[in-house]
């Protein structure tokens, strides 16, 4: 690709793990406030964990509340298309990982990782068509369970379908909430050959937990057969007082 082609095939990432639209401690419904914030950020490809498709009982407290979906409602006319992985269905609604683009999603499927009943979790899987590039962009989104026993089993699961499912030369975007407290995570899937933007270029991994102070390294963006630049922890205001989790965001070029 010439110089022109390579400058058209850039774009920008965002992931959020959303809170299921409440700030900490779940004290304010701040979905209106989160969806400006992300807009705001210009990002082309959004992932979303802990997004509610919905939720009956939170409609009726909430004067507010969206009568679509949160994803439907934080794409509204900015992300034309958008996927919906759910993972947790419960007496009231269901939630689950998502993917806002301004690419067209040409084809999607969310895997069920979860390890027995305990959690419900999943990885959502889309392929897209950006323009001006010669193959197309694959890209998974994650949220991975809270126990290291299940992080292990879900984590090889996310290699098996890098390996089986992904070309190997296909640009590859794997973003989200990792719950990665003691960075194994890390190290398998620098092994299946994804580098992660935040160790790149700054040499270690973001801070992103709790959002209002960061300590804890759970969030994150790895990739392949790109490059990626900027890498970016949204943790200051406004994105402190929209979930419990910092915002990631790195530009790409293809």
């Amino acid at each position: 690709m010439d110089a022109a082609t390579n400058a058209t095939a850039a774009f920008k990432l965002l992931t959020l793990n959303t809170h299921k639209g409440f700030n900490s401690f779940n004290r304010r419904f701040v979905l209106h406030e989160l969806r400006e914030a992300v807009r705001a950020e210009s990002a082309d490809v959004v992932f979303l964990q802990e997004v509610l498709g919905s939720h009956e009982a939170h409609a009726v407290r909430y004067p507010q509340w969206p009568q679509k979906s949160q994803y439907e409602f934080l794409a509204d006319s900015v992300w034309q298309d958008f996927a919906y992985g759910r993972n947790a269905v419960y007496t009231e609604g269901h939630h689950g990982n998502a993917l806002l683009s301004k690419f067209p999603i040409v084809r999607y499927e969310n895997h069920d990782i979860s390890i027995g009943t305990h959690e419900e979790r999943g990885l959502l899987h889309c392929v897209l068509r950006v323009p001006h590039s010669e193959i197309d962009v694959h890209t998974v989104c994650v949220h991975l369970g809270l126990r290291e026993t299940h992080r292990r089993q879900q984590v090889q699961h996310l290699c098996r379908l890098i390996s089986q499912d992904i070309p190997a030369n296909a640009p590859l975007f794997v973003a989200g909430d990792f719950n990665d407290w003691w960075l194994l995570a890390n190290r398998r899937l620098q092994r299946c050959g994804l580098r992660e933007a935040f160790v790149q270029h700054r040499g270690r991994l973001a801070r992103s937990f709790p959002v209002r102070w960061p300590l804890f390294k759970l969030d994150r963006i790895y990739y392949r057969n790109a490059r990626i630049s900027r890498p970016r922890v949204l943790s200051a205001r406004p994105w402190s007082r929209l979930s419990d989790h910092a915002a990631l965001t790195a530009e790409v070029q293809l």
